[in-house]
């Protein structure tokens, strides 16, 4: 018999029989009123649950993961504001639903239920997956990997007090607000949580305002996995700088009273506060999981003796508040009107088609104030002597110093936040200055962690931020790929474009660094970026290039509400000469703010009709001194600088390679999952001449006098073109 419905009859049974099991007097300042709310609020999470595993057996659900246990937390959420924004662990439907109740004109279980069926209807996810969630109950969709939510909870608290000091235009959490994020027992051992607890604690020694309630949801076993009695406490209980509280999630009374103590503390100090609550988990982990495959059934059963709505029918009688024939109506009329709601539910339609799906991967464009750019004065208090400057040429690093300069002039929304990218100003200069410009309100110095910057940088960005986040080499984003991918990408997604998290990621990256390298700080692999859905990924070759794309991928960001990857080729930050020694010919001058370069707009240099060269980054500096040399042997030839990897430009390289005869394509990256095999797929689908690759070694860089040995060269650019040319037909 499935465990569901034996907790089911046993609820009937024992209320009933008036069997319940024993425990505390209620106690504490939950009203009469709120008491029943939250014991609604637990039938409705328990009836939905039931039905979620009667539709997935009838084939019209699709995936089911309970909050049976778990009904406690509908008295945390009566604890907190409606408007507290609240990224919630997936067994927290009471939460939801109670909150629900403290917003008018809500259809919570019409609304749940559609999500269950994957409807097309879901006011959340758009029937994209099975998701607590709601914009008017301030609740981010999470469909994340295991605590993955909780380095941005952390941003997202960081900007409440950011916001109180410089409220961005499109800010959304009140200045009071305090940032709630659920998780279990065993959630809080991954090496994510550990980071974000790290970084709020981290924040809070300094006295930096961080009004942040984690909530530790105790069941004491993660999927088959027992977490060892006592540990939650004993890891938490006396951390720095986070305040620890406990409760009986099986007492809705003593959960409401001790919630609402650790929510007035995070209110009132604003610092962040660990609340532990003590659950259980009924059935199995989720979906077909049978528990008693890995735990015995005394063990089972012992934890079905404790469920908490049995404890709640006891307290409610003893409080006088409800009576147990009542509670039974109400669990008994919530059961029947769930399955009436069900039967509606899955008749609603579904997505069907690639395009319906996809239709929210990019976000939708939000309107903006419109910003004349800073004014004469307010440039020349920023660069002093820079702007006698500007009229020389210059390296990369320099231009990209001044394009952010300017553009955090314009939009007083951009924060930048990084490992050392304040008062020190970059491993390489890119951010100096910028403190003394701007303060370090708006140029953040983190910790050490990756994680937590582009978490910081997506829970600012939920609250009407502009982030600039900054990884310090492409290597290090391995660390926190997942923010991007699982987080950043999926919100809007997930969210069927109601909620966003828009940003500028810059990270210094790609090969030929000389002197410093080895495959930390020498990273030629981009894969992992351009094989995320919605992300737009932008690598410059050139200093001019770079501020007219960064003002691109700003106005992406901002307008557009698009995440965005700026790559930074490092080896070109100092680059100045091109084809002889003090000739400057990679140097340039600061383009005018009111130049850009749009997404999709290649670049071309030559118009040769004999051979195109499509690169990108140091592949662009290496082809055009490959392009003189070949044409001092007759060959005319053009370098197409592909500048966006992804969405790749096909309209543009399209239209800059016609006319030419051969097509050589020059990429940096790694001969598995670079980017050349996406360029030979568009050009061999589209073109008919013929084509070759040059790519790097599916190797890892080396330190020292072979640091470019595995990717491509000025010399080996040579020799492919003149083999394309020679075996051409």
């Amino acid at each position: 018999m499935d465990r569901a419905d034996i907790v089911h009859d046993n609820f009937l049974r024992r209320v009933a029989a008036g069997d319940f099991p024993p425990g505390r007097a209620p106690d504490g300042p939950l009203a009469a009123t709120d008491a029943v709310a939250a014991f609604r609020a637990g039938c409705l999470s328990r009836a939905l649950d039931r039905t979620s595993r009667a539709m997935q057996k009838a084939g019209q659900g699709f995936y089911t993961i309970g909050s049976s246990g778990h009904e406690g937390l509908a008295a945390v959420a009566l604890a907190l504001r409606p408007t507290d924004m609240a990224f919630l662990h997936y067994r927290d439907a009471a939460f939801q639903i109670a909150r629900a109740g403290q917003v008018p004109g809500q259809s919570i279980a019409w609304d749940m239920l559609l999500s269950f069926a994957a409807s097309s209807e879901d006011p959340i996810s758009g029937g994209r997956h099975k998701v607590l969630g709601s914009k008017a109950l301030s609740i981010p969709p999470q469909t994340s990997t295991i605590a993955s939510h909780l380095p941005k909870a952390v941003g997202a608290a960081y900007a409440i007090g950011s916001a109180r000091r410089h409220r961005p235009e499109h800010a959304t959490l009140p200045d009071d607000a305090i940032v709630y994020c659920s998780f279990g027992d065993a959630s809080a051992n991954h090496s994510t949580a550990q980071g974000a607890f790290n970084t709020a604690q981290w924040t809070s020694y300094q006295s930096i305002p961080l009004p942040l309630l984690f909530v530790c949801e105790d069941n004491g076993i993660g999927i088959s996995t027992k977490t060892p009695k006592g540990w939650i406490r004993a890891t938490f209980e006396n951390r720095p700088g986070m305040k620890y509280f406990a409760c009986d999630g099986l007492d809705i009374y003593d959960t409401f009273r001790v919630a609402s103590e650790a929510a007035d503390y995070v209110r009132t100090r604003r610092k962040p506060a660990f609340l532990h609550v003590r659950t259980i988990r009924l059935y199995g982990h989720a979906g077909a999981d049978v528990p008693t495959t890995y735990l015995s059934r005394d063990e089972v059963e012992a934890e079905e003796a404790h469920d908490p709505l049995l404890h709640s029918v006891r307290l409610l009688d003893q409080a006088g508040a409800l009576g147990p024939e009542q509670a039974l109506q109400i669990y008994t009329d919530t059961c029947a009107r769930t399955a009436r709601i069900a039967a509606e539910a899955v008749t609603r339609p579904r997505l069907r088609t690639a395009p319906e799906v996809m239709a929210s991967l990019i976000p939708p464009r939000r309107v903006c104030k419109p910003t004349n750019g800073p004014s004469a004065e307010a440039r020349e208090a920023a660069f002093g002597g820079d702007l006698k400057a500007m009229a020389e040429p210059q390296i990369m690093s320099r231009i990209i110093n001044w394009a952010l300069t300017d553009l955090m002039l314009a939009h007083r929304d951009i924060v930048m936040m990084g490992e050392d990218v304040g008062r020190k100003g970059g491993v390489y200069g890119v951010t100096q200055k910028l403190t003394a410009r701007f303060g370090p309100d708006r140029m953040i110095d983190t910790l050490l962690d990756e994680q937590s910057i582009l978490g910081l940088a997506i829970g600012m960005a939920q609250n009407g931020f502009t982030p600039m986040p900054e990884i310090q080499f492409l290597a290090y984003l391995h660390n926190a790929e997942d923010q991007i991918r699982g987080e950043a990408a999926t919100l809007p997604f997930f969210s069927n474009g109601q909620y966003t998290n828009p940003m500028v990621l810059r990270i210094a990256g790609l090969g030929y660094q000389k002197g410093f390298g080895g495959h930390f700080h020498n990273d030629n692999s981009v894969a992992v970026l351009r094989d995320i859905p919605g992300v737009i990924l932008a690598v410059p070759s050139n200093g001019a290039d770079a501020a007219r794309m960064l003002r691109e991928c700003v106005r992406l960001a901002r307008e557009e509400q698009r995440v965005v990857v700026f790559l930074e080729p490092i080896a070109l930050y100092p680059m100045r000469d091109l084809h002889a020694d003090k000739d400057g010919g990679w140097m340039t001058r600061y383009p005018d703010p009111s130049e850009v370069i749009a997404l999709g707009e290649v670049g071309v240099h030559g118009a040769g009709e004999d051979l195109a060269i499509v690169t990108f980054g140091n592949g662009t500096y290496l082809s055009r001194q490959a392009e003189k040399r070949l044409a001092d042997e007759g060959v005319k030839a053009r370098v197409i600088d592909t500048r966006w990897l992804s969405p790749l430009p096909v309209e543009g390289l399209l239209q800059a390679v016609k006319g030419a005869r051969r097509i050589l394509i020059v990429d940096e990256t790694r001969h598995s999952g670079g980017v050349a095999e996406g360029l030979m797929a568009l050009f061999a689908e589209h073109c008919d001449v013929p084509l070759a690759r040059l790519t790097a070694e599916d190797s890892f860089i080396a330190t020292g006098p072979a640091y470019a040995a595995t990717m491509p060269s000025a010399d080996s650019i040579v020799a492919a073109a003149k083999a394309l040319i020679g075996g051409a037909k």
